[in-house]
């Protein structure tokens, strides 16, 4: 895998209680967008080479149509150019592996931001250097989308753990709603 090395794989979620991404229409609701992780989110993915997404995964932030990204479909054979973003490819993981994509769209070195959905963030669950879980806890959505598979059987810092991943501490960007972010991190021996 060369430049391996230089490339660092990160994931970016923000849940609620109950490990949720999404409510039970399948959309993020207002109710889990808060000013100080949205600011948070939106530095981290300025700094990403690209970024990595399922079709109903996007940022919707002002910088996003210039940021490179793979788009993970089963709409193409392989990898293909994004007929509507000229900084985006279609990547269908069956039918090519993730560096040939990340090659194909020029990148060798920074790092890789994953921003789901939860397939998206499964497929990366034991190459993460390190996984941002932002957590509302205060915020509830009964029946929603659970951030990773296996949510709510284990819980997303369980389902973490098991991948070899170990939490750092906590740090609020939202004292008021108690909204915080994790970051966990890949230990190399």
């Amino acid at each position: 895998m060369t430049g391996r090395s230089t490339l660092r794989i990160e994931g970016f979620v923000i849940v609620s209680a109950e490990g949720n991404l999404a409510d039970a229409a399948g959309v993020m609701p207002d109710v889990l967008k808060f000013e100080g992780d949205q600011r948070f989110f939106a530095a981290a993915l300025d700094s990403a080479a690209l970024i990595v997404h399922g079709r109903n995964s996007y940022e919707d932030q002002p910088n996003s149509p210039r940021r490179k990204r793979l788009v993970v479909t089963r709409t193409v054979e392989s990898i293909a150019a994004a007929p509507d973003n000229p900084n985006a490819l279609l990547w269908n993981p069956a039918g090519a592996a993730f560096d040939d994509a990340r090659a194909r769209a020029g990148i060798d070195s920074g790092m890789i931001a994953i921003i789901g959905g939860p397939d998206v963030f499964a497929m990366f669950f034991d190459r993460y250097d390190t996984f941002w879980l932002s957590d509302a806890p205060r915020i509830r959505l009964p029946g929603g989308e659970p951030c990773f598979p296996g949510v709510p059987a284990q819980t997303p810092q369980q389902l973490l753990a098991a991948h070899g991943l170990t939490p750092e501490e906590r740090i609020t960007l939202d004292a008021v709603n108690d909204v915080g972010v994790t970051p966990w991190r890949r230990r190399s021996d």
